[in-house]
């Protein structure tokens, strides 16, 4: 199955995009297609319209909105700023509609603290379920993560962060999986 992981930090010094490398591989490993869908990379202008609704959108737009399409599942890797999510990962719920209808989703949410980003996923989970994405039960916070991860995405302790990997996983390999056999 195909995997989109969006590395939602465009911040200077970003540590959130650790736990991205980590859970690409960890996809692969499990016998997933994944692929990471840097938002520093896309470099998205601030939302003014849906997508589906622009005369001239953005190539980048464009491209991020045929990859998400061709999931089949989605994990999004958010960092927590001041208990809430970025605007970059907003600009990207508000951008896109029929992408997401029915996608299932995973959040992997990331703070230099000892919650682990636990306070977004409230707000998150909210703008998700509006746009009715099909947000799995499945949760990951990464507390620490400068201490959890280093640069290239590498755990200081990989035995108990691959057991929480993988039930990570197969929690939205199960929602893939459905939804594949819903579409028929």
């Amino acid at each position: 199955m195909r995997i989109a992981i969006i590395s939602g930090s465009v911040r200077e010094g970003r540590q959130s995009h650790r736990a991205a490398i980590y859970l690409r591989r960890m996809a692969e490993a499990a016998g997933h297609q994944a692929e990471i869908l840097d938002l520093k990379e896309f470099d998205f202008p601030l939302f003014t319209e849906r997508l589906k609704h622009q005369q001239q959108p953005h190539a980048g737009a464009v491209e991020f909105a045929r990859r998400i399409s061709q999931s089949d599942g989605v994990i999004l890797v958010t960092p927590e700023y001041n208990g809430g999510y970025p605007a970059s990962v907003k600009n990207i719920v508000d951008l896109l509609t029929d992408e997401w209808k029915r996608k299932p989703v995973a959040i992997c949410t990331v703070s230099d603290g000892s919650f682990g980003g636990t306070q977004v996923i409230t707000s998150l989970l909210f703008s998700l379920w509006k746009i009715k994405a099909w947000v799995v039960n499945a949760h990951l916070p990464v507390p620490n993560v400068s201490k959890a991860f280093d640069e290239d995405g590498i755990p200081a302790d990989p035995e108990p962060w691959a057991k929480r990997a993988s039930a990570f996983l197969a929690e939205l390999t199960w929602a893939m999986e459905a939804a594949s056999r819903l579409r028929g």
